[in-house]
């Protein structure tokens, strides 16, 4: 089921050979980071540029079972969270607050696993459907509130944190670039062609490179809880990952697109959720939850995950 050539391929991409590059750099305590200002910029672009480009994708091929995808995704982005929550008490031995947030950020979506995982796709030569990049914010939305009520119960989530869920830059950014796609002309979109197509690629390596600077530092400031904070950020993944491959191929997506939707699943939120948790659960432990997503979570879907998943998906289409 699991393909050494996969694997091969993917840790070879550019993209995870950025990432390393980030890790060793901060190990070897070299001066190299990315601006602040710039970090943002480059998660701006990457945002939109991929609903953008899902948008176009989706103008010309919008798949017939579009309802049954989204109802899947909400209840999938729940279940995950509820899992999570779980999870979390029983071996991490968390209490409720810390485990609700904890919940937040794996039921959520990493959006940049996400693009990964599409990355992957594209150079399998079966591209996954572009549908998946508005069931990102299905998965997202669903899993943060589930996290904010596990904590304060169904009736202390407010409106304002139903708000800065829905109107988080992720949240924003894909489904605009969705619409934007979607509703311009190919003679507009050919004049943003060269910036957000064509130089995808390469700014995604030099976030990438500041994803490794970045999860090297979490890294560096886990402490005594490494271990079963490390088991847990790959335990859970696998499960959620082989779940959403499973559930995606029973609501018949191809065996690309279930892999990509799998590897939503196993990804670990590590910008939407954070931003929504500190604001309403400011007593939880953000910083734990953000060393398991980007320090652990992150790297191990980039590397060993996605390729697992797509192992899981392809098994699942020939027999």
């Amino acid at each position: 089921m699991f393909s050494t050539e996969l694997l091969a391929a993917n840790l070879l991409s550019p993209v995870v050979l950025a990432f390393a590059l980030g890790v060793i750099a901060r190990s070897l305590r070299s001066d190299l980071e990315i601006p602040a200002a710039i970090q943002s910029y480059l998660s701006i672009f990457l945002l939109l540029a991929i609903g953008l480009k899902g948008g176009v994708a989706l103008r010309n091929d919008a798949p017939d079972n579009l309802a049954l995808f989204i109802v899947a995704t909400l209840i999938l982005g729940m279940a995950t969270a509820v899992s999570a929550y779980f999870l979390a008490k029983a071996w991490l031995r968390d209490k409720r607050i810390d485990a609700a947030a904890i919940a937040a950020h794996f039921g959520s979506v990493s959006a940049v696993t996400f693009i990964a995982a599409q990355q992957f796709s594209e150079r399998s030569g079966q591209p996954a459907d572009s549908v998946l990049v508005a069931l990102v914010v299905a998965m997202e939305i669903p899993a943060i509130l589930i996290g904010l009520a596990l904590a304060k119960g169904a009736k202390g989530v407010r409106w304002h944190d139903i708000r800065e869920v829905v109107t988080g830059k992720t949240a924003i950014l894909l489904l605009g670039g969705l619409a934007i796609g979607a509703l311009s002309t190919k003679d507009g979109l050919a004049k943003v062609d060269a910036m957000y197509f064509q130089l995808f690629q390469g700014t995604l390596m030099l976030f990438m490179l500041d994803m490794g600077i970045l999860a090297a530092g979490q890294l560096r400031a886990v402490g005594r809880e490494a271990f079963r904070l490390s088991i847990f950020a790959i335990i859970v993944p696998l499960l959620h990952g082989t779940l959403g491959v499973l559930v995606g191929h029973w609501i018949g997506m191809n065996a690309s697109t279930s892999a990509v939707f799998g590897t939503m699943a196993a990804s670990a939120s590590y910008i939407a959720a954070p931003a929504s948790i500190r604001a309403s659960l400011p007593e939880a432990n953000v910083g734990r939850c953000i060393t398991a997503s980007l320090g652990f979570t992150f790297p191990f879907n980039l590397a060993i995950g996605i390729p697992v998943y797509f192992a899981i998906a392809n098994y699942l289409n020939n027999s």
